[in-house]
């Protein structure tokens, strides 16, 4: 009986182990939940549809979500491809945290990948930020500072394209 316990412990732990925790693996998570939500139910269980139509997703994704793609090998460019461990558990309708557990064991990676901390340009005072940070409002919105170097021209830029690109 004792051993029993014992074992019955010891698999429990290791089933803990691999289970995701809080936060971890969040751009693959979103990313396969926004994906999943994009198909019909009966591209849904063919796994070789479901390839071809995580190729097309990919195509109109950035930043962080377009490195999940690039590791999984949805994007033309990327070096290995990994798709069918996705695609096969996801016609078999696993949630996408289960297929993140799995894609996380082929490469660490793939949940290694965090969204940026948003910047609320409402309450934060951009003189106290980074230039890098500055920098990354400017790509966010899809804009540049040509020529700009100093940290005074980017705060001059963003203020003339902050009421174009928020609610104030």
């Amino acid at each position: 009986m004792e051993v029993q316990l014992l074992l019955l412990m010891v698999f429990s732990a290791i089933l803990s182990i691999q289970a995701l925790k809080q936060g971890e693996c969040e751009v693959c998570i979103k990313v396969l939940d926004k994906f999943r939500n994009t198909l019909p139910e009966d591209i849904l269980k063919d796994h070789k549809k479901i390839e071809r139509e995580f190729k097309d997703f990919c195509k109109g994704v950035i930043n962080k979500e377009n490195r999940f793609c690039y590791y999984l090998g949805g994007l033309e460019e990327s070096a290995t491809g990994i798709l069918g461990e996705m695609s096969k558990p996801m016609s078999w309708s696993l949630p996408s945290e289960k297929i993140c557990e799995k894609l996380k064991k082929k490469d660490s990676q793939i949940c290694e990948l965090r969204y940026d901390v948003q910047i609320d340009l409402k309450t934060v005072d951009l003189k106290k930020l980074k230039v890098r940070d500055l920098k990354k409002i400017l790509n966010d919105w899809g804009e540049e500072c040509a020529g700009c170097i100093e940290k005074s021209e980017f705060l001059k830029r963003i203020e003339e394209l902050k009421p174009k690109h928020t609610e104030l």
